[in-house]
């Protein structure tokens, strides 16, 4: 299976300024991500997507693949992600190059490794389903079954559905959120569907210890931290 890995990086960050350049222990951000993407038994190619020319110039520079510059209206804090993929896809049927399917590594998720990467590859693969996302578990106290929505009237109702809550945790169903480090999708979804998911979606769950999804200081300082105490 053809798999394009594509490393989204676009140069207007508000949360932290100059994010994607700018050093985590000595390294550019983008470079955890490109590291592992290039280690990766599983991709075919791996591209950066950017409109920053000083943001290209750091992927080059860790070897990583920059085949073209993305428009500045496809680089604004709206752009939907799927519309940065299926730039990329149509660049490259523009070259007569096609995929089967798209890896999309985001440079926030600096702390995957190879070996979690080349294991939802090829759960994905083996799977046969339309997309795969990396998942971890939603603590029981904010399990969907738990909350809550108003209705019409005011009141609260279980987010759910169920006219009864459930009362005892060990009740409770496992749940599961995306936590942005991976998603795999068949280009046929991607560019037919448009969508990131389709129909099936397969999963595999992050290590907590490794969480961190860089979108603020804050987050920043907590992945200098997780480095610092030696949890990588």
């Amino acid at each position: 299976m053809r798999i394009l890995g594509i490393i989204p990086a676009r140069g207007g960050s508000k949360g932290v300024p100059l994010k994607n350049s700018k050093l985590l222990n000595g390294k550019p951000l983008l470079a955890y991500t490109s590291e592992i993407a290039l280690q990766s038994t599983y991709l075919t190619e791996v591209i950066l997507s950017s409109d920053d020319l000083q943001i290209i110039e750091v992927a080059k520079q860790w070897g990583v693949h920059t085949p073209f510059i993305r428009p500045t209206e496809l680089a604004q804090d709206t752009t939907p992600t799927i519309d940065v993929i299926i730039h990329a896809l149509e660049w490259y049927e523009k070259q007569a190059v096609s995929f089967d399917a798209v890896c999309l590594l985001q440079v926030t998720s600096p702390f995957r490794t190879v070996q979690f990467l080349d294991a939802a590859l090829e759960k994905f693969i083996v799977s046969g389903c339309d997309s795969l996302v990396s998942v971890q578990k939603v603590p029981h106290e904010y399990n969907p079954h738990w909350t809550f929505e108003v209705n019409a009237e005011g009141n609260l109702t279980v987010a759910t559905g169920e006219e009864k809550i459930i009362s005892r945790r060990q009740e409770l169903p496992e749940t599961y959120h995306r936590d942005g480090s991976i998603y795999i999708t068949k280009t046929e979804v991607l560019l037919h569907q448009h969508s990131l998911y389709g129909k099936s979606i397969s999963f595999i769950e992050s290590s907590p210890e490794l969480y961190v999804n860089i979108d603020t200081m804050a987050d920043w300082e907590k992945a200098e931290q997780m480095i610092k105490n030696n949890q990588l």
